[in-house]
């Protein structure tokens, strides 16, 4: 999963090597802290969160299939 998210954001944005993706284990639920430059926040996010939360949409679908529950979280 962590891989699925990593390659959707460095492709989104012009500094990859500023991205950093925290993953927190909990018991029955996962949480993403993705960090990007701050020029690249707003193409990550996207007009309205549009982008941020079909981000989050298309990670929900994969963890749905493990049966976790998962939380992206972005962090400027």
């Amino acid at each position: 999963m962590k891989e699925i998210l990593q390659l959707i954001i460095v492709n989104l944005v012009d500094d990859k090597e500023a991205v950093e993706i925290n993953e927190i284990n909990e018991e029955k639920s996962i949480i993403y802290e993705v960090k990007v430059s701050p020029n690249d926040m707003g193409k990550v996010i996207g007009r309205q969160g549009r982008l941020a939360k079909s981000i989050r949409t298309l990670i929900k679908a994969v963890a749905n299939k493990e049966q976790k529950r998962v939380t992206v979280e972005f962090i400027g």
